[in-house]
């Protein structure tokens, strides 16, 4: 599987919450959904991976941090916190007869992701803010064009 990383230069640099210098895409579909809120009116502010979430891990009961993929402010007063996931990597994988390496990872990363995700809630609760998940669902559904 290919993987998508680089820059991202946004063109309306007072929008960005953070350092505009360091916006680091880690997938085609994170680009196109900064791309997304660097053009958008309804989208005040917005930054990406500069909330930090302390979790607990189900997979290793040692604390972590979270890095968040995005946070955005619209012009509603409605803050966001945003994971950017592919679907499949939001359901719980299939239980199989074979425990193959591949099926371990896939509930291993689940269990990760789960315990960052209960996190976020519980600290976006706190705040005031709401955590989505977007999945190619959700993006679609906003007008952003997926490139794959």
């Amino acid at each position: 599987m290919k993987y998508y990383s680089g820059r991202f230069r946004p063109k309306n640099i007072p929008k960005y919450a953070g350092d505009y210098t360091k916006i680091k895409y880690r997938s085609m579909w994170e680009r196109q959904v900064f791309k997304w809120c660097d053009d958008q009116s309804q989208v005040l502010k917005w930054s990406s991976e500069e909330d930090i979430i302390p979790y607990r891990c189900k997979t290793d009961g040692k604390m972590h941090r979270y890095f968040v993929d995005l946070k955005v402010t619209f012009n509603t007063g409605d803050t966001y916190l945003i994971e950017i996931k592919p679907k499949k990597q939001t359901e719980e994988p299939k239980v199989r007869s074979r425990k193959t390496k591949k099926y371990i990872n896939e509930v291993t990363t689940y269990a990760k992701n789960i315990s960052k995700w209960e996190a976020a809630e519980k600290w976006c609760s706190k705040r005031g803010y709401k955590f989505a998940i977007w999945t190619e669902i959700e993006i679609k559904g906003l007008g952003i064009k997926l490139l794959t």
